[in-house]
């Protein structure tokens, strides 16, 4: 008999695939056990019964994915002893196979952060290959990459083990009753989730988890909240009966064949994310979908299917018993959709898996619920947060497009730089026509197309590339455009740049308490004397960092506040519920003006040209800002850099922006300006040490360990979010963990991200983010160094990370199949005295 919907829980699950299950038993087990999990039919009946059941640690980046990858292995392995349901799985192994240069470049480096992370993967030879599955065809294999103890499960019994080992701690679990709205209520925090309407009757409760799979679009938008997902159709087939193939062969899984491969009932299961994918039912799922399957269309699937069938010879000859096609739903940047929406308080989602959702359930399920006991979570989550998206990317006319290419994307390799080309200019900057003629080559932005470099006609220079290839030229070593990029770089170091930053995030706060919340909400003083920018970082009561950005005081109730593009929504969260009922007010004016970078030793020189104002140290000085007249406009100066040189930010309302922007580009030609895009952006800031905030930093990071220490005012009346936890890190003494610059010695390799770090031969970090440093002379990155996680050995348990340890350890960088000598600092190895950002 099913459970009775109670009146009242403490939170409500709704959704009771792998994902739905799993939090609830992870919330049960750190006891929270007043909880309700929703299934509108029966367990598994979306897209959990027909997932393929690959149980795989290899092959991502992150090491977010990767921890959850390896937990959700391990509690797979365990939860039959725990509950007496089988999960099914089988550590029978795992190969990735590599057919050309570049995807075994890429294996390499995964497999070596892998490694780094404890993942224990080999790489190893064709015929080891052929070995461990004896069927495949490896004539063209260059190297496989083998982890023997992943391998495969089967969803339907993870699901009802998870269910059964929820109900053994009390967790209510009804089948047959679908959620239909919820109810809200607004505080001084905004809206706050306070209950879910079933077909069953109302359910209060004071957390919401959605984690309807393909239905969390619609379901969010019951409550008003924005889940950026669509469905698109998955195939896989199985083959008859294959006289005397191995049962427990290993997954085999070969992406530039669009496939994976493994045993199933006595024949094999060939899977399939084909290049260009079909999007499902754009308009909305149906809510009687169940247990259900699509048409296939054969048609457009037969190459596809000929060409990984080719992998595996046999299978040419052999029946088909089953040709499957199911809906999986995909997310915009194929990335899950995790955490508290930004438009209502106690609503969470876990939902928008892109096909790893049996692999990663496990962890998914325990990070959502400590995010949910503790309010903040426990890993890096700034790449899978649910408020990096934006509303307008669950426009069906978007995902109808973007879909198309996600679900190719998972076995498309990962270049460098790789973009998606589906579902663009969806956004532009008032200045994007003049950028496009000056030979801007676009990348999308958080949905900004922003320059990324600039070809140059007639440069009639063979190391500048005059056009913008279409498609992008994609590759693991120097692209063509490599020396424009250098020339933008100088540009920047030696003369005058100019470039577009629209995309960032702009708000202003008004009113007579904005200062005194801004000051709670930010762990520098920002509220000090009007006309004066502070770098600062807003925290979570951890500690860890939830934003890094400006605050710049313009009047005694007028603030601007700036944040990165990927940040937007999550600092216009942090702003709405920190304002609380206080008399403070912000407004997202993002839209409303450009922001123009005029940066360089020759920029004063260049604004100074077309303004009245006196840009002179005494009247305007580093980290100042005012107001200047600028041709016909009214514009914001802020005198601050992200490059490291003397420079300013310019923010001119939008109906302006082109006069202004062609101002400066008339008065540039005498001072030699360039344009320059982001490619500059990346690696001028990390040449400087800079910090970028998803990338070097996160959600688990302290300020101090960051090296952000300076930014920080533990003395300041009324304290700040996060100020205990920072104080009681630096009374703990010297930091055992801290963020450090690396430099590759050698000038001729390339740095992307995820490189491991060593020190005499120990593992101690890896590259967060990287870059090339033209003017230090080559590759350059900022790592996490962590003695720690390198486990007890030679190096002095307990000993700080100062530079002398620095200096005294020998030091090398893992790139691909080779390492190379590294030097490594605490401070920025260019202008580490800030003289050239004071002009």
């Amino acid at each position: 008999m099913p459970d009775v919907l109670p009146d009242r829980a403490r939170v409500v699950v709704v959704g009771g695939g792998v994902i739905g299950t799993s939090v609830a038993y992870h919330l049960a087990h750190a006891g929270w056990r007043d909880v309700v999990l929703l299934e509108r039919d029966r367990l598994t009946s979306g897209t959990t019964w027909h997932a393929a059941g690959l149980m795989v640690t290899f092959g991502s980046m992150s090491e977010t994915s990767t921890r959850m990858r390896q937990y959700t292995r391990d509690l797979y392995s365990r939860l039959e002893a725990e509950t007496g349901q089988s999960t099914g799985f089988a550590p029978v192994g795992f190969i990735e196979v590599a057919t050309d240069p570049d995807r075994l470049e890429e294996y390499r480096r995964v497999a070596a952060f892998n490694r780094y992370l404890g993942v224990d993967v080999h790489e190893i030879s064709p015929a080891q290959v052929q070995e461990l599955f004896p069927p495949a065809r490896t004539d063209d294999v260059l190297a496989g990459f083998y982890v023997a103890q992943d391998g495969r499960a089967n969803p339907v019994d993870i699901t009802m083990a998870l269910a059964k080992g929820a109900r053994q701690l009390g967790v209510r679990i009804v089948e047959g009753v679908a959620a239909t709205g919820f109810t809200v209520r607004t505080g001084s925090a905004g809206r706050e989730v306070t209950g879910v309407r079933t077909t069953a009757g109302p359910v209060e409760c004071d957390v919401v988890v959605n984690c309807a799979g393909m239905w969390a679009r619609q379901l969010g938008a019951l409550a008003g909240v924005s889940v950026p997902l669509q469905a698109a159709e998955h195939y896989y087939l199985i083959t008859d009966q294959i006289p005397d193939l191995p049962p427990n062969l290993p997954v085999l899984e070969d992406p530039s064949s669009y496939t994976y491969i493994r045993p199933e009932t006595g024949g094999l299961m060939v899977g399939l994310f084909e290049g260009v994918s079909a999007p499902w039912k754009v308009e909305g799922i149906p809510p009687d979908f169940s247990f259900g399957q699509i048409t296939p269309d054969w048609d457009r699937l037969g190459p596809y299917v000929e060409q990984a069938l080719r992998r595996v010879p046999v299978t040419l000859d052999t029946g088909v018993r089953t040709f499957f096609c199911g809906p999986e739903s995909f997310t915009p940047d194929l990335a899950p959709l995790v955490g508290e929406a930004p438009e209502l308080k106690g609503y969470f989602v876990a939902a928008g898996l892109n096909s790893i959702g049996i692999l990663t359930g496990g962890g998914i399920g325990r990070a959502v619920a400590h995010w949910i006991i503790e309010g903040t979570p426990d890993v890096d989550v700034t790449g899978i947060h649910v408020d990096r998206l934006h509303p307008w990317q669950a426009n069906p006319a978007y995902l109808r497009e973007r879909t198309t290419e996600t679900l190719g994307s998972v076995y498309r390799c990962h270049y460098p730089g790789r973009q998606f080309r589906t579902a663009r200019g969806a956004k532009r900057s008032a200045l994007h026509d003049r950028l496009a003629a000056a030979g801007a080559a676009f990348r999308d932005v958080s949905g900004w197309e922003s320059p990324q470099w600039y070809a140059v006609p007639d440069a009639g220079d063979a190391n500048l590339a005059t056009s913008v290839p279409d498609p992008p030229e994609l590759t693991w070593g120097r692209p063509g455009w490599f020396g424009n990029w250098a020339a933008e770089h100088r540009a920047a170091r030696e003369n005058v740049i100019v470039m577009d930053m629209s995309f960032m995030a702009t708000f202003v706060v008004t009113g007579r308490d904005a200062g005194r919340r801004l000051e709670r909400l930010s762990a520098n003083r920002v509220d000090g004397e009007p006309g004066r920018v502070t770098y600062t970082q807003w925290l979570n009561a951890a500690g860890g960092i939830e934003a890094d950005l400006t605050v710049t005081k313009l009047d005694d109730d007028r603030f601007w506040v700036v944040a990165s593009d990927t940040a937007h929504r999550h600092v216009e969260t942090l702003l709405r519920r920190g304002t609380g009922d206080a008399h403070a007010f912000a407004c997202d004016v993002t839209s409303a003006y450009a922001q123009l970078n005029v940066q360089g030793p020759r920029s004063r020189e260049l604004v100074q040209q077309l303004t009245s104002a006196d840009l002179s140290d005494a009247a305007l000085p580093y980290r100042g800002a005012r107001e200047i007249n600028l041709g016909f406009a009214r514009v914001l100066c802020v005198r601050i850099t992200y490059v490291g040189e003397l420079g300013y930010e310019l923010y001119v309302p939008v109906e302006q922006a082109v006069h202004v922007y062609d101002q400066i580009v008339a008065a540039g030609a005498a001072v030699g300006l360039r344009h320059a895009g982001l490619q500059a952006l990346g690696s001028l800031r990390l040449e400087k040490a800079y910090r970028d905030y998803g990338h070097d930093l996160d959600n688990t990071d302290s300020v101090l360990e960051a090296g952000l220490g300076f930014a920080v005012a533990l003395d300041k009346p009324g304290g700040f979010v996060g100020r205990d936890a920072v104080a009681a890190l630096r009374a703990a003494g010297p930091l055992r963990r801290r963020l450090v610059q690396v430099r590759v010695d050698d000038p001729e390799p390339l740095l992307q991200h995820g490189e491991v770090l060593r020190r005499d031969g120990v593992p101690m970090g890896y590259l967060r983010s990287a870059s090339y440093g033209f003017t230090i002379g080559g590759a350059v990155g900022l790592a996490l160094v962590d003695p720690d996680a390198a486990g007890p050995g030679p190096l002095g348990d307990g000993e700080p990370v100062s530079q002398a340890w620095l200096d005294n350890g020998t030091w090398d960088v893992e790139i691909g199949a080779a390492r190379y000598p590294a030097t490594v600092a605490l401070r920025p190895l260019y202008d580490p005295k800030n003289e050239r950002v004071r002009g």
